[in-house]
């Protein structure tokens, strides 16, 4: 543990040249063995001497004043040696005694004004919305800055002072031990956080922020072709900073909602139509009302297979950052009845007699007809 200087002589951290004098001549008085020749007096004397010489030293006092001991190890090599600290006191100057590496200068305060955090808000889009773009008017609440002091964060024409705690510096700094010795270590100064100065007089409506939370609309364009979890930034839309520093942005996150009838993949569009087994026999058309070209017709040629898929190319979403939109995929679902009148099951029995070569069998696996099948189920099991 440090000695304690000031106690020995039995002053205060704050006294002066003038006192430290006063107060080791008086203790000299009464301690020099010339006055007091007691073994435990002469002991006392050289205390006394040291700490004054120690505190009439300003280097060797500016270590005392941080909670170390200039002297600890003799005064050298695994401790602080005077002037500078010597040896490794001066490495560990550099590095945690508040200097910048460059040539020992002091480390300037960050400042009060620092500059604002982004923020993020989610708003939520209908597919439309995502293929067309929208203009999005949304309620933030966000750090904007005081209108009464205008990020000064002083009351009226009142202005900031220096930091008695560190002296404008921004750091404080503390002697600690470690195995190598004392190492002078920095932090922020706990008063004023590292800005190097303090507000006596802070503004009434921020308290000294600069800056007040409060709720505004702001309208967000959201681009054509935006998909579930993209984010649109909006420079300079998110919080002021510290001391009415410049705001960071505004990030626009997309929740994509379902849609009733297609499934977006990317910029492709996928939809089911189901197709009585006669048109898909015949041939038929149906009208699919697309998100962006309206009612669009599409073409089922006849002996149409259950599972085929039509692609319309262009008639999907637009990409967001240009270029050929997506496509449409219809994938058929053929509709089988399983209900049948009289009339009904006369006219297919007569027609099953017309068509005698389609007979069911069993397939091989690797037949050319049954592949798509087996592919599909394979990946219906596997869950692709």
């Amino acid at each position: 543990m440090a000695r304690d200087y000031y106690g020995l002589l039995g002053v205060g951290k704050n006294a002066s040249d003038a006192e430290l004098k006063r107060a080791y001549r008086k203790l000299a008085r009464e301690l020099h063995p010339d006055v007091n020749p007691d073994e435990v007096a002469q002991a006392r004397f050289k205390e006394v001497s040291t700490a004054y010489e120690v505190l009439t030293d300003p280097e060797k006092r500016r270590i005392v004043d941080l909670g170390g001991d200039p002297l600890e190890n003799g005064g050298g090599g695994g401790g602080f040696s005077g002037a500078g600290f010597g040896g490794l006191g001066d490495v560990f100057e550099a590095f945690f005694g508040g200097m910048n590496g460059q040539g020992g200068s002091p480390r300037k305060p960050r400042g009060r004004t620092q500059p604002g955090a982004d923020s993020l808000i989610r708003t939520r889009l209908s597919l439309a919305e995502c293929a067309v773009g929208v203009t999005k008017h949304l309620t933030v609440d966000t750090a904007i800055l005081c209108d009464l002091c205008q990020g000064a964060g002083t009351n009226g024409k009142s202005q900031p002072v220096r930091c008695e705690t560190c002296d404008g510096a921004g750091e404080v700094q503390s002697v600690q031990r470690s195995f190598l010795g004392q190492v002078l270590t920095s932090r922020p100064c706990p008063t004023c956080r590292g800005a190097g100065e303090t507000i006596p007089d802070p503004c009434t409506k921020c308290g000294g922020d600069g800056r007040v939370r409060a709720r505004r609309e702001i309208a967000a364009p959201i681009p054509a072709g935006v998909a579930n979890g993209m984010r649109v930034r909006l420079t300079a839309q998110g919080e002021v900073g510290p001391g009415g520093g410049a705001p960071g942005d505004l990030f626009v996150e997309v929740v994509e909602q379902p849609h009733d009838t297609f499934v977006r993949d990317s910029n492709d569009l996928h939809c089911t139509v189901r197709v009585p087994m006669v048109d898909a026999i015949l041939g038929t058309t149906v009208v699919v009302d697309t998100i962006l070209d309206g009612p669009t017709e599409l073409t089922i040629n006849a002996g149409t297979q259950p599972g085929e898929v039509i692609q319309l190319r262009g008639h999907g979403m637009p990409s967001v950052r240009g270029g050929a939109r997506g496509d449409l995929l219809a994938h058929l679902d053929i509709v089988v009845p399983n209900k049948l009148d009289g009339k009904q099951t006369d006219l297919l029995r007569k027609f099953k007699g017309m068509r005698d070569k389609d007979r069911a069998e069993v397939m091989s696996t690797g037949s050319e007809h049954n592949s798509g099948l087996f592919a599909r189920l394979r990946a219906s099991f596997s869950g692709r």
